[in-house]
């Protein structure tokens, strides 16, 4: 039996594709399974031992048909669901799966603020297209490679190398970050010293916070290459972020995990922390929330409260945990 796994983007929803690749490979050992998706993203998968080979969307959609139609699968279990794919199925004729997005649903939550979408993990939700083929969930956390090994000394500063706490100050968009001022606050009260992570796009922020921090903070945000990150971030003693990839990449290590959110909400993505033993997740409740279902690059009410109005002594005493993972 062949199967091809389809989800093209984006960090966080590949991530946790990761369980149905694995259940998939563990509960059908003689099934050959692969899995397409952009080229931006193989990273994710490159190291995965689930996984029988990785196929990458090419420029001409026409080309991938023609890659997917020579493998002779017996099943495409779709979970992205988007006009590609619906186009993928219908020209190659393979029998599929398709996962269900809810997309009314999501919107008139959105739109009217209602709660029309049950708190059911994007796993759970991904897992219901295999259902068919007799898969059950088992009950363990995504999966994530880590291609190197790399070491402490060359990352980080004597000052960080006994332990630290990583704070993940990036997200793709604003109203999923906290300011500065906010973090900054935080960070003094943590009893470890702090390691910011994030990209070249939050780098100034990291540079700001270090900065009113002194030797306590190291800003490692756009010096460090996503490998080192998620190295960094699993021999983290905890770990505070906001709702972006390298954050759901950290629940693979079972470290103690703070997820904060802002404009967004992990219900209606499904997406807060995944079978970690010891997760928080941090938001308040108020009648602008959520703003949006993937983040806006401006509070749309200006008064940003579902991060200024964030309790700060809850994700301090959080950080400050010295629990470390059986």
């Amino acid at each position: 039996m062949k199967i091809l796994v389809i989800r093209f983007s984006s960090m966080g929803d590949i991530i946790y594709t990761t369980p149905v690749v694995r259940c998939l490979k563990q509960q059908l050992p003689d099934a050959e399974i692969h899995f397409l998706t952009k080229p931006a993203f193989k990273y994710i998968y490159d190291a995965n031992p689930h996984l029988d080979k990785l196929l990458l969307l090419k420029e001409r959609l026409s080309d991938t048909i023609a890659d997917i139609k020579q493998e002779q699968y017996d099943y495409i279990i779709d979970l992205h669901n988007n006009l590609r794919t619906s186009i993928i199925k219908l020209r190659t004729g393979i029998k599929s799966f398709t996962y269900d997005k809810q997309r009314i649903r999501k919107w008139l939550s959105l739109k009217f603020n209602l709660k029309l979408i049950e708190p059911t993990h994007l796993v759970d939700r991904y897992l219901k297209a295999v259902k068919f083929l007799g898969i059950t969930n088992d009950g363990l956390p995504i999966d994530y490679y880590i291609k190197k090994q790399h070491q402490l000394a060359e990352l980080l500063p004597v000052s960080h190398q006994s332990g630290y706490v990583a704070f993940v100050i990036g997200a793709t968009h604003f109203t999923k970050r906290m300011p500065n001022e906010k973090i900054i606050r935080i960070c003094r009260g943590i009893n470890h010293p702090v390691l910011l992570l994030g990209g070249e796009d939050v780098k100034p922020n990291g540079e700001i916070i270090a900065d009113a921090l002194g030797s306590k903070a190291y800003n490692a945000c756009g010096i460090t290459t996503l490998d080192e990150s998620v190295y960094l971030v699993a021999n983290a003693i905890n770990i505070i972020g906001f709702d972006t990839g390298l954050t759901h990449i950290a629940e693979a290590f079972n470290r103690p995990i703070a997820s904060v959110w802002g404009g967004t909400v992990p219900e209606l993505l499904g997406v807060q922390p995944y079978h970690v033993k010891n997760a928080m997740v941090a938001g308040i409740e108020l009648p602008c929330r959520p703003c949006s279902k993937f983040g806006l690059p401006q509070c749309p009410l200006g008064h940003f409260k579902c991060m200024n109005n964030m309790p700060e002594e809850p994700l301090i005493n959080f950080a400050n945990q010295l629990t470390t993972p059986e």
